[in-house]
């Protein structure tokens, strides 16, 4: 403690930590150099936390940047190795707590809690004695200096507290809820909440003193302390209801109180509460009585804020202010899944306005109560739709519309007889001269789809398409991204029945991505893909195909590698040459070299760096969107893929990528293989023995969509080879069967493994019947839930040259295997021929047996 600065040494820093401060980057660079220089000098840490907590006639602000430099210096440069300069400085920072600046004080905080973080609390035992100490200090700021510090160290270590004497601390905790100072009573508070959330066995000790306690403080006049204490009560209401059913009529009397706060954050706070006790399992006999009082507060509760208004530009209809690359949010590509797969809707406000607000708190809340009790809820809820909705003041308005969609999954059938009525009204609102309310109206509208889709179409789905077409084109942003999300879902919804309406969603779709700005031009790619998908072959006709392709042609002939637009309209080519086929292929050449090349230079990159040639890391993303789209296009084109499979380095790169480490790329990479086998089995067929061992070596159910396309290219390459298979019969069965058999794993799995199985049998009958008896039992089991379809039908067959060569194997599970050809609802003629005839041989095993 002995150490001292030097006046020279304190006149060299004070200028560099002053020049810290400039927003000039040359300024900045040449201060970097200097802090880097000044690292070297095994005290300098010590000059920094000299500067911070005793030069107090410097400027706040040059010694609060004396700290966070220290702070930056403890995390990256381990100067434990300095235990005598590492002793003064927590030494400097615990007589610093109580200093008289609000600024300095929470840097020592900061610093205190990243020492603490980095050396680890058990290393500093004099930490939390000698905070505790501090907080029955009269100094006002030395104890809230302390409760600062005491409040992070609990935020960032509660489970290691756990396992200290927290007895103590807690009781502490509690008594200061009802200290003088706001500040403090908010820390206290803060500081039990991250124990409620652990469920430290030292607090449940407390949990009576707790409740009571939080009781009294709802009524504080200080904003901050209501809100934690509401965070505490959500906190318990999620962990342990059941200590608070004594005291719930006054909590819930509290909670409503909240629940209208004037500040924002408590009534969120508050309106948490009914999110949470909505999911425990008594909170129907709790919420009962309330509901009359309750459901007004949260209809109420989903109102714009004025604030929230001028943010989102509420009043603004024409929005042509250009995109702002902050607001595009980044993609995250699913890879492809083959095989078997296992299914509040989307914020109506996604995207748009990211953080968790009142707003939808309490519109989440009512979703969660109207399931809750149904029909129950409506005889509270009609007056206040019939007035919020033909209200004069659109926010009200619009909040109606949007508590309209927060009922419609809980109240549906209570709803129905309305509903000729209220869609209607919906769709007019699609037109409405407010972009907020034509927005959220296309939200609430898909909220009902079911129900129009099984009404007269011209009554209620071409209207509706018409007026959300007109939403594709609004001037306004948001209304045009709604009507995007919408039509997604009406996509996935409808699917065939949207083919009446083709040509003009195409057209619309077209003069969308001319008309769009980057973000919603993104978007409309995902609709237009999604389309391809939902209507499939049905988009395969010339004058669908001439409305779509020119123009999306256009935009690839355009489009540069580092354009954000590259990946979502490779994904968008990809499911429409998957819809088109054979249509697909005057515009195939320059897409599928586009993804040979990304998939090639994502590899060259990876190399370089893995020798330490280039520290540019690759973006493996591309690569999984690369291989999905030639997926997309083999899918699609079949056969007619090979003259182009064969004249690139495809099967090369995708032995390279088969075996890359992110599972990703492999899930993608085996998808491809799968589609390639069935496409052009003669590209694959020279690397069989490579693929095969790869895949094997990928049947890890840890890595559940890598391993489910696995088996599923191995069961496509054991089609492909047929009696060729026979090499690897012993080793694919011995896995597939473990798979079959392993529990606690996806039940898509277990069924793909199954099919494989009946592959692989259907390619060499003869190697795998023998051990029939070991899977029959379990395959039988598992298929006979599963759906007609072609991958099923192919393993029943293989299933049935098993039986055919080995009937005796069959005769111990011939019932399984009745009830799995029970599961058939129209076998194929093929199969009901082989199916007789293995039935046959197996009484003839068991006649003469």
């Amino acid at each position: 403690m002995a150490w001292t600065p030097r006046d020279e040494g304190l006149q060299q820093l004070l200028p560099i930590l002053k020049d810290s401060q400039s927003p000039d980057k040359a300024t900045q660079l040449a201060v970097q150099t200097k802090l880097q220089q000044l690292n070297c000098l095994p005290d300098f840490n010590n000059y920094l936390v000299y500067v911070l907590t005793n030069l107090k006639t410097e400027d706040e602000a040059t010694r609060s940047m004396s700290g966070l430099i220290l702070k930056n210096n403890i995390r990256m440069y381990d100067i434990t190795q300095q235990p005598e300069h590492m002793e003064y400085i927590k030494h400097e920072c615990l007589q610093a707590v109580g200093d008289s600046s609000p600024q300095i004080r929470a840097t020592v905080g900061i610093l205190i809690t990243t020492i603490a973080s980095n050396i680890g609390l058990n290393n500093w035992p004099q930490l939390l004695p000698s905070l505790c100490e501090m907080l029955d200090n009269q100094d006002y700021n030395m104890c809230e200096g302390a409760f600062s510090v005491v409040q992070k160290i609990c935020e960032d270590s509660a489970e290691i507290l756990d396992h200290r004497p927290l007895n103590t601390m807690i009781t502490k905790f509690l008594e200061y809820f009802k200290h003088s100072s706001p500040v403090i009573r908010s820390h206290a508070i803060a500081c039990v909440n991250q124990f409620i959330i652990n469920r430290s066995q030292a607090l449940m000790l407390n949990i009576d003193s707790l409740i009571v306690n939080l009781l009294d403080v709802p009524s504080d006049d200080d904003p901050s302390v209501r809100m934690n204490a509401c965070h505490a009560l959500v906190g318990l209401v999620r962990d342990r209801l059941d200590l608070m059913m004594p005291h719930m009529s006054q909590i819930i009397g509290l909670i409503l109180l909240h629940s209208v706060d004037a500040d924002e954050n408590v009534a969120l706070q508050a309106c948490e509460f009914w999110l949470s006790l909505g999911k425990q399992r008594n909170c129907r006999n709790i919420l009962s009585p309330i509901l009359s009082q309750l459901v007004p507060v949260l209809v109420r509760r989903m109102q714009y804020t004025e604030t929230d208004i001028v943010l989102l530009k509420g009043e603004v209809d024409e929005d042509d202010e250009p995109d702002r690359q902050q607001d595009i949010s980044p993609r995250f590509h699913m890879s492809r899944v083959h095989g078997i797969s296992n299914e509040l809707d989307e914020d109506p406000d996604e995207d748009w306005d990211l953080a968790w607000n009142l707003r939808k708190c309490s519109a989440s809340a009512l979703d969660i109560i109207s399931n809750i009790f149904g029909e129950e809820c409506l005889p509270f809820l009609l007056p206040i739709l019939n007035e919020t909705l033909l209200h004069q003041e659109w926010v009200i308005k619009e909040s109606g519309v949007l508590a309209l969609g927060a009922i419609a999954e809980g109240c549906m059938q209570g709803l129905i007889q309305h509903l000729p009525e209220l869609i209607p009204y919906l769709i007019s609102c699609l037109s409405d001269e407010k972009p907020l309310v034509r927005s959220i109206t296309c939200w609430t509208l898909m909220r009902f789809l079911k129900w129009v889709l099984n009404q007269p179409h011209d009554q209620y789905l071409k209207p509706l398409i018409e007026e959300l077409l007109k939403c594709i084109l609004d001037s306004n942003k948001r209304v045009q991204e709604a009507a995007c999300s919408a039509f997604a879902t009406l996509e996935e919804e409808a699917s065939p029945q949207l083919v009446p309406y083709l040509e003009n969603m195409l057209k619309t779709f077209v003069l969308a991505l001319s008309k769009y700005q980057q973000r919603n031009r993104r978007t409309m790619y995902d609709v237009v893909g999604l389309l391809a998908e939902s209507v499939g072959h049905h988009l395969n006709k010339p004058q669908y195909i001439d409305i779509l392709m020119p123009p999306l042609m256009d935009k690839w002939n355009l489009v540069k590698d580092d354009d954000k637009d590259l990946f979502p309209l490779l994904e968008c080519l990809s499911s429409i040459a998957t819809a088109l086929q054979s249509s697909f292929l005057p515009y195939c050449d320059s897409v599928y070299r586009k993804g040979i090349s990304i998939i090639e230079e994502t590899i060259n990159q990876d190399k370089l760096c893995k020798q330490n040639i280039s520290n540019e890391y690759p973006d493996k993303e591309r690569m999984v969107i690369a291989l999905d789209l030639v997926s997309g296009l083999t899918e699609g084109l079949g056969s007619l893929i090979e003259p182009l499979v064969a004249n690139s380095r495809l099967l090369q790169l995708l032995c390279e990528c088969m075996g890359d480490g992110i599972p990703e790329v492999r899930q993608s990479s085996f998808a491809l293989l799968g589609d390639l086998s069935k496409a052009c089995f003669t590209q694959v067929y020279p690397y069989t023995d490579q693929f095969i061992t790869i895949l094997v070596q990928n049947l890890n159910p840890s890595v559940v969509d890598v391993c489910n396309n696995a088996i599923w290219a191995i069961g496509q390459i054991c089609v492909q080879l047929g009696e060729e298979t026979k090499p690897y019969a012993r080793l694919l069965l011995s896995e597939l069967i473990i798979l079959m058999n392993r529990q606690n794993i996806p039940k898509n799995l277990s069924n793909n493994a199954a099919i494989t199985l009946g592959r692989l049998g259907n390619a060499c009958p003869a190697e795998v019947a023998p051990y029939l008896p070991e899977f029959l039992r379990q395959w039988c089991l598992l298929l006979r839930h599963a759906h007609d379809h072609v991958e099923k039908y192919s393993s029943f067959m293989g299933m049935c040259h098993m039986i055919t060569a080995n009937p005796g194997g069959v005769v111990p599970d011939f019932l399984f295997f009745c009830s799995a050809i029970a599961s058939w609802e129209n076998p194929p003629q093929d199969l009901r021929q082989m199916i007789r005839r293995a039935s046959s041989r197996e009484r003839q095993s068991q006649y003469c047996r």
